[in-house]
Formats: C-alpha cells, sequence, structure tokens
C-alpha cells in the first residue's frame, strides 16, 4: 500500500483529524464479506474489477447485515446496537448508536449526500439514479459538506454504499472509480434497497446522521458537537420502495431521539435544542409518504426543517446543563405498522 495514499487533507475546520475512515472501513468491509453466508448477503466481481456487494435485491440480507453496513458507513467511528424493549413505547425493536466522532463520523462518511445518475443511452436501458453514501464520498469530496468540515481522504480503497433496487451500469462505477482515484480493486460498492431488511437498518441507523445534518443546516458550528447517542424504532421491512422509504424516514421524524454533548453555552444550546427537532416544521404531523404524495414526489417542496429526529437532549459541556425539545409520536408509527391480532 502506498503509504502517500492513505494520509487524510485536514485543514483546521470542523473535523480537524487525522483519521482515514476509507482505511478505517476496510477491515470492516473484509469482515462484512467473510461473513456473508450468515449475513445471507453475496458478493461478486464486476466485468470491470469492482467488487458489488448485494444486500438485498437477489438475496434476503438480513439486519445483521444492515448493522453492519451502518458500521461501514460510519467507518466504524459510531456502535450500532439492536435493543429489544416495548416497555414503554409499544414498539418492541430499536436500533441505538454513539459516536465520539459524530462529525466524521456522520456527515464525513455516512451521509448520503453524493448524486451519481446516468441517463437511458448512457445506462443502456433505463435512467439510473442513486444517492452515495459511505467513505467513498470523502475521497471524491464533491460535496460541499468537505469543506464545510475540513476534510478529504486519501486511500487506495474505499467503499459506497448506495439504496438501490439494481446494480449501478458501468459509466457510473468509472465515475465513482475516476472522482475517488481508485484503481477498479480497490473500490466495493454495497447495494441496499430501503424495502429489504438490510436497507431498512441502515437507514433508520442514520438517526444521529439526520440530527448532525440539521444542526449543518441551521448554522451550529460544528466542531462544537463532542459527542452523540441517538436511538430510533426499527420498522419492518415494507413490500415496496415508496412505503419503505416512507417508513424509515417516520421511524426519524416520529420516534428518533437524539443526545448531543456540545461546547457552548447556555443561550446557545437553548436555542439549537428549540430549533433541532422535526415538530418544528410545517409538514410535521403526518406520515412521511403521504407528505411526499402530496407534494408530487419532489422533495425539494418538503419544508427541509421536517428532516430532524423528534425528540433531543442537548448538553453543554460550558454549563453542564442539559436542554429538552421536541416529542415522539409513537402512536403514528404504530398505526402505521402494526395490527392487534385480536
Amino acid at each position: 500500500m502506498n503509504a502517500e495514499r492513505t494520509q487524510p487533507s485536514s485543514p483546521a475546520g470542523q473535523a480537524g483529524t487525522s483519521l482515514s475512515v476509507n482505511a478505517l472501513c476496510r477491515p470492516l468491509v473484509q469482515r462484512l464479506l467473510a461473513d456473508a453466508v450468515r449475513l445471507r448477503i453475496a458478493s461478486q466481481t464486476t466485468a470491470g474489477g469492482v467488487g458489488m456487494v448485494d444486500a438485498g435485491i437477489s438475496v434476503p440480507g438480513s439486519i445483521d447485515a444492515g448493522l453492519a453496513i451502518a458500521g461501514i458507513c460510519t467507518a466504524g467511528l459510531a456502535e450500532f446496537r439492536l435493543r429489544a424493549d416495548s416497555s414503554n413505547s409499544g414498539w418492541p425493536t430499536w436500533i441505538d448508536v454513539h459516536s465520539s466522532q459524530p462529525v466524521l463520523a456522520c456527515l464525513g462518511s455516512q451521509y448520503a449526500g453524493w448524486s451519481l445518475s446516468a441517463t437511458k443511452q448512457e445506462a443502456g436501458d433505463k435512467k439510473f439514479f442513486a444517492m452515495g453514501s459511505g467513505p467513498a464520498r470523502a475521497l471524491a469530496a464533491r460535496e460541499d459538506i468537505f469543506k464545510d468540515i475540513g476534510y478529504r481522504d486519501r486511500s487506495d480503497s474505499g467503499c459506497l454504499v448506495m439504496e438501490v433496487d439494481r446494480p449501478p451500469p458501468p459509466v457510473v462505477l468509472q465515475k465513482i472509480l475516476r472522482d475517488c482515484g481508485l484503481e477498479p480493486a480497490g473500490l466495493t460498492v454495497i447495494l441496499t434497497p430501503t424495502s429489504s431488511a438490510a436497507g431498512t437498518t441502515q437507514v433508520v441507523a442514520r438517526v444521529l446522521e439526520v440530527a448532525l445534518h440539521k444542526i449543518h443546516v441551521l448554522g451550529f458550528p460544528l466542531d462544537a458537537v463532542l459527542s452523540g447517542s441517538a436511538t430510533a424504532p426499527l420498522p419492518p421491512p415494507a413490500a415496496d420502495a415508496g412505503e419503505a422509504m416512507g417508513r424509515t424516514n417516520d421511524a426519524i421524524l416520529y420516534g428518533g431521539q437524539v443526545h448531543l454533548l456540545v461546547d457552548r453555552g447556555d443561550d446557545e444550546v437553548r436555542e439549537l435544542a428549540r430549533r433541532l427537532p422535526s415538530v418544528t416544521s410545517r409538514d410535521y404531523g403526518r406520515p412521511f409518504a403521504d407528505v411526499f404524495r402530496d407534494y408530487e414526489y419532489d422533495f425539494y417542496r418538503i419544508d427541509p426543517e421536517l428532516f430532524a429526529p423528534a425528540e433531543v437532549w442537548i448538553s453543554s459541556r460550558t454549563s453542564g446543563m442539559t436542554w429538552h425539545a421536541g416529542k415522539t409520536d409513537l402512536g403514528l408509527l404504530v398505526r402505521q405498522w402494526s395490527r392487534p391480532a385480536a
């Protein structure tokens, strides 16, 4: 391995770290592949030499695969755990996440922010579109977020995750390789349809990332965010992609709970807590699928304030005081996801 290619670029910005997210995720990818049979996933190498992992298109996949992929998406900088607890919530299965490097784990790696597309002519049958997430984003650094957090990775290997129900065409893979500066053998692409068990799991596991992204949108200094913990209910996989997208969004918007430790005083922390939860949005209160349909399936018409966890606690490292805002609506989720047997 070329040592020069494994040193991330990190000027005095919010990420402020010498950690290489792609170097960190490499053993996690190897572990995923070695455990493919248990996780009910499959892998192959494309004709062009790129490693491709199917986590739910032509194989069943699993919740465990989704948790492992969530770990890959965050380059091992966040811990994920499945928890069974219906005593107070009315829903039995939850995903817990914690990170001591939340900005790098969530925004520098996990965030699905790289737009990748191909026209019908380029794709050979029908047009292709996906948002790429995971550590390889930091090699290409095509998104403004990397300037904002002051981070870019350097590595001779990388991994990208796509929430799609078919493999990307060669033209998309060529773009990824070109922008990341990778040889084909150095790239692994993981495919997780949202309607699969792995896909549903790894999307709900983004509950902390959703909070970090809204913090960034609100203009709060990211370098003040020291650590974060979060939880969200895990719904069963839905029958189709549209319903699955609605369920995974609702899990976070109406069931997500986040606790952050920030290095700021009470006034700033109280204002952040007040503005952060999804309840501040004009579109709050209805299932996400209904909101999306009413806006004629145009994401950009949805109030961006909606994309946030339901309930937050934010603690000030400066004063030791914690500020709480928002609320969960587990009733809305249970009504959509389950029916009484009797």
